[in-house]
């Protein structure tokens, strides 16, 4: 988009775009989310940005009443490949937290400076400034949803001391945390006055239409006993899981929202998973965020999608049986690949051999998936064994900045893999939004998107069989109903 429609974006309030830009107000020095309801300002004091960090790092602070920081991440930056896209990725995964811009450039395969210079040539804002970001959103998240103490919260959100938090939140959102914690919304303010056992309550954004049945149905389907679990009935089910995270475990909860939007419109932008997180680390909490965000497909553009397969004859009826429609991704990059490989049995019994039990289960989440490295224990010479030990020595990486092609190349090295496990990595472990799945017809008309086409003819299968159930089950009914009757028929003659 050139900056004339962005503009138009802006004047229109279309969120949209919330999250593919930002615009920022020289005359109150404010940054804001296209969509934001205030009075629009005038094109010659509007400046435009590809981040919240290049805002901040202009001098500019967070909009009070539109909250630029909570919006759904950029699809651009979760769907490209080069090194831009794979760097915005690792950040989100908070590596540059972790193991600093020296860490990410070995990760990427670049020097720190090129790192730099590319991020901050395309996003206007380097590493440290995109994790500077994060952090201050973090710390946000942190001080309005839990009573954690200010210093414990500056730690927790990755600050190397309580000064330099002070001074960033200050400087981002106009306010001290103090006066942040005072300014929760109601929600929250519901939530952390029911105790520490509801976690930490958060609003997972996403943009334009949602069908969170289908994702919860494809992870009922899926589901290990132990390490996941379904609860509720459909419409209003809970998806629980447990994560193994860089600082320690958690457990994770999310709800499906009854009454999904079903059209796309700008009256209906988007809306919310509602997330609880219960941690051991908070320093977890921004890693733990993003994986679910991929999980669920959060970050993705309906809108694209929807109209280019919506283009195609085969799709157009499915795509508008079912807008906005999400390729789900993994929690756990690792774990996918081992359960696509030996499948939902095994990977049940895997769980029980060689999972590591709770400290405290919590309902029927009472194991984490096994490690790569306690997997490689199993018989050597055997595919799993292969893979776990190929995992654990890092000669397979499936991270969130790994090559996508240089992933996909050492995975067919190893012995029993074959393509169409692959494919399935490829798709949910590393997020491709254009997989063709082997033996599968997918034109070249369908891409970049054929990850998401797939989706909706797998959904649309799933769809049939279970209308051909519950019409035997009717039939069944029925039959049984008449057969009662003619019983008391009999029984009365």
């Amino acid at each position: 988009m050139d900056e004339e429609s962005r503009y138009e974006a802006v004047r229109s309030r279309d969120a949209r775009f919330d999250g593919e830009f930002f615009f920022a107000v020289v005359t109150t020095g404010i940054y804001c989310r296209p969509s934001c309801p205030a009075v629009t300002p005038k094109r010659r004091n509007v400046r435009f940005f590809a981040t919240a960090a290049a805002a901040q790092g202009s001098g500019f602070r967070a909009c009070r009443r539109c909250r630029p920081d909570a919006v759904p991440g950029s699809a651009e930056w979760n769907a490209r490949a080069d090194v831009v896209g794979r760097a915005v990725r690792l950040i989100g995964d908070g590596v540059v937290d972790r193991e600093g811009v020296a860490g990410l450039a070995v990760r990427l395969g670049y020097s720190a400076r090129q790192v730099q210079r590319q991020l901050t040539a395309e996003l206007g804002a380097g590493p440290v400034a995109l994790a500077r970001a994060q952090r201050a959103h973090t710390a946000r998240v942190l001080v309005q949803t839990t009573d954690l103490p200010i210093t414990d919260v500056a730690f927790a959100a990755g600050f190397a001391s309580v000064r330099q938090f002070n001074d960033t939140i200050r400087a981002v959102y106009a306010s001290t945390p103090t006066e942040l914690r005072t300014a929760k919304a109601p929600h929250v303010a519901r939530a952390t006055a029911a105790g520490p056992s509801v976690g930490i309550p958060l609003r997972l954004a996403y943009r334009g239409p949602y069908q969170s049945a289908a994702v919860f149905d494809l992870l009922a389907r899926e589901a290990v006993p132990g390490v996941e679990e379904i609860v509720g009935s459909p419409g209003r089910r809970t998806y629980r899981r447990t994560l193994r995270l860089p600082y320690g475990t958690g457990i994770v909860a999310v709800d499906e929202r009854p009454g999904v939007l079903k059209a796309a419109s700008l009256a209906h932008p988007g809306g919310w998973l509602d997330a609880r997180l219960h941690l051991t680390d908070h320093r977890d909490l921004t890693t733990a965020v993003q994986r679910l965000r991929r999980l669920f497909d959060l970050d993705a553009d309906p809108y694209a999608v929807d109209e280019r397969l919506g283009e195609d004859p085969r799709l157009a009826p499915l795509v508008a049986a079912s807008p906005g429609l999400r390729s789900p991704g993994t929690a756990d990059p690792e774990e996918l690949a081992v359960r696509a490989l030996v499948g939902p049995a095994e990977a049940e019994r895997l769980v029980r051999r060689y999972g590591k039990t709770l400290d405290a289960p919590s309902g029927g989440l009472t194991h984490l998936f096994p490690e790569p490295s306690a997997l490689a224990e199993a018989p050597p010479g055997e595919p799993l064994s292969a893979l776990a030990t190929a995992l654990a020595d890092g000669t397979v990486r499936l991270d969130a900045g790994v090559d996508r092609d240089d992933a996909q190349a050492a995975l067919l090295a190893l012995p029993g893999m074959d393509a169409a496990t692959v494919a399935v990595i490829r798709t949910r472990a590393l997020g491709d939004p254009d997989v063709a799945p082997p033996g599968t017809d997918t034109p070249d008309a369908w891409r970049p998107w054929r990850s998401y086409a797939v989706q909706h003819l797998r959904h649309a299968q799933h769809a049939q069989h279970a209308q051909h159930a519950q019409r035997e089950q009717h039939v069944e009914h029925a039959e049984h109903v008449q057969h009662l009757r003619t019983a008391g028929e009999l029984e009365h003659r």
